[in-house]
């Protein structure tokens, strides 16, 4: 049997990672170049891609993808649901949402506006009964917030996760039965307490029958998203259930803010103008000195003191400070609010944040997906959110799997 083919994953690009990415650039084809700005090493979106350590081993492990039909109508219950970045992905995908959770009230109206005839549930997770659902669902999903469990490690149970977001997701997997359930998280989940609380989620699952597929981080710019995000995907398969669930093949193209900006392949017109946050005076002053993909260090050293406060000496590049984007990279990460100071996500050519209508573009949410509440309160849905792309591309690999198991499957034992 030939050896299966390994992926070699993208190298990050941002300026901690260029060190880098000029070591291994030496040995390819492609070479950076200069920038008269600041001097630093930049690479093009086209050269980023040619770069042979960005590439995979074997043609097969990536590829253009297809629209993958279900076989019949998988439904879903989508736990933690926010904006519906995950809820959208998985309905371009193919799978029709029985029941959406949110607490948060904006959020609701959001998925209200947008989706009038989802099954949206307002209010405490813990207050909702699934059983009704039993046997009934054949997806379960949900983000989780990440919280520490006192007894990880400890192998003590269901039962002792009682009083965590994570115990109301198990809880609802427990009652419905789904055929898969997928949880997703923060990078940080993975080492979050030494791991030992993602172990102990592992755990719980496989205590209520499911087996637990090796969580994986899975980049958000290798799915048609122009953002360096990051998402950890742990998916239960029910125990005997038949199913083969693989993660999504990476995308063959990486796109850029100007992608997500501008009319291309990813959106047919420029982005619209709307409603955004602005800078103070003196924060305003300052970011105008700083180049395209620059930072804090393009600023004069007064500047740099002024602005960076006790920041100024430690240790660390803080790359975040004072950052202004670049049109030929992909976004950094965003956060819930577009001008905090740690992580400053600024214009390229304006100086100003982006606006909500980018916040969105650069999460992949289509330009008719509208956003309710305060102007604060919908970066704040928008930051939160999994990339409707990132999201449709799990979707179709949750089609795929239940697909091959509706193909196995005698006639009479068809849903």
């Amino acid at each position: 049997m030939p050896k299966k083919p390994t992926l070699i994953e993208p190298i990050d690009t941002s300026f901690d990672n260029l060190a880098k990415i000029s070591v291994m650039s030496s040995k390819t084809e492609q070479k950076a170049e200069r920038n008269p700005m600041n001097n630093y090493r930049t690479y093009s979106s086209k050269g980023i891609e040619n770069l042979s350590f960005l590439k995979v081993v074997d043609d097969n492990t990536s590829q253009e993808h297809f629209h993958i039909l279900p076989k019949r109508e998988y439904t879903s219950i989508e736990l933690f649901a926010g904006a519906g970045g995950l809820a959208l992905g998985l309905e371009k995908a193919g799978i029709k949402h029985a029941l959406l959770n949110e607490l948060d009230k904006h959020a609701c109206n959001t998925l209200r506006v947008n989706r009038p005839n989802w099954n949206v549930v307002e209010g405490d997770v813990s207050n909702i009964d699934f059983n009704s659902w039993k046997n009934k669902i054949d997806i379960v999903t949900g983000g989780f917030p990440c919280q520490t469990f006192s007894y990880a490690g400890k192998k003590l149970g269901f039962n002792d996760t009682r009083g965590t977001m994570f115990y109301e997701f198990a809880r609802c997997v427990k009652e419905t039965q789904p055929q898969i359930c997928i949880g997703e998280n923060v990078r940080g989940l993975l080492n979050h307490d030494g791991g030992r609380t993602l172990e102990s989620m592992v755990e719980v699952l496989e205590e209520l029958g499911y087996n637990v597929i090796k969580p994986q981080i899975l980049r958000a710019v290798n799915y048609k998203v122009p953002q360096k995000r990051e998402r950890l995907i742990i998916v239960g398969i029910k125990r005997n259930s038949d199913i083969k669930f693989e993660y999504p093949k990476p995308h063959p193209k990486l796109y850029s803010l100007k992608d997500a900006l501008k009319a291309g392949e990813l959106f047919p017109t420029d982005v619209p103008i709307t409603n955004g946050q602005t800078y103070p005076k003196r924060k305003r002053e300052i970011l105008d000195m700083v180049p395209k993909g620059g930072y804090w260090r393009d600023l004069p050293l007064k500047v740099q003191k002024e602005y960076m406060l006790k920041s100024f000496y430690l240790g660390g590049g803080r790359t975040g400070m004072a950052r202004r984007m670049s049109w030929d990279e992909p976004s950094l990460t965003l956060t819930c609010a577009p001008a905090q100071k740690q992580t400053e996500r600024c214009h390229p050519d304006e100086t100003r944040p982006f606006q909500v209508r980018e916040y969105a573009r650069i999460q992949t949410f289509p330009d008719d997906w509208s956003f309710e509440g305060s102007m604060t309160n919908q970066y704040k849905q928008i930051g939160n959110a999994v990339p409707v792309n990132l999201a449709y591309y799990i979707g179709q690999a949750v089609v795929k799997a239940l697909n091959k198991k509706e193909d196995r499957q005698p006639p009479t034992l068809k849903r």
